[in-house]
């Protein structure tokens, strides 16, 4: 055995050296594959999270489709979803806005669903309504809306 090592020089067999380099080759290619997986997978949740916001914003237009036709529903069973809105008239200058002179206005009560939905805090839609509307008691619309204060 000393003869053996001695003909070496104390290195390691070449089969060991030969077995390490395969080792450390080994190695990068379980790196480069679990690297590939990851990238993988994160696409795949960019993925899976773009097809909730997809599903999640169809889901609130159509919520909101059905409150715009609960506060102001078609006049007949055939017409078509979004034809029975009339179209906004300019206003002579002294006449003031329907929305300013009714309390519970279907507009008021469309924008403080959206602000909701959008995550707007009660407080701040109560501000909005009280400003853009001159709603004085808002509590109907928001417990409507958001429900009944705690």
């Amino acid at each position: 055995m000393s003869a053996e090592k001695s003909q070496s020089g104390g290195r390691p067999p070449a089969s060991a050296a030969e077995a390490a380099k395969r080792l450390a080759t080994i190695v990068d290619a379980a790196e480069r594959a679990a690297a590939s997986v990851i990238d993988d997978a994160e696409k795949q949740a960019q993925q899976h999270l773009q097809e909730a916001r997809e599903r999640a914003d169809r889901m609130v237009a159509e919520r909101l489709r059905e409150l715009a036709d609960e506060l102001d529903p078609p006049r007949g069973g055939d017409e078509r979803r979004g034809g029975h809105l009339k179209p906004v008239e300019a206003l002579e200058p002294d006449q003031e806005p329907l929305a300013d002179r009714r309390s519970g206005s279907a507009g008021a009560r469309l924008l403080a669903t959206q602000m909701a939905v959008s995550g707007a805090e009660r407080e701040e839609i109560e501000a909005r309504l009280r400003s853009g509307f001159d709603i004085e008691d808002t509590s109907e619309i928001l417990d409507a809306i958001l429900g009944p204060e705690d």
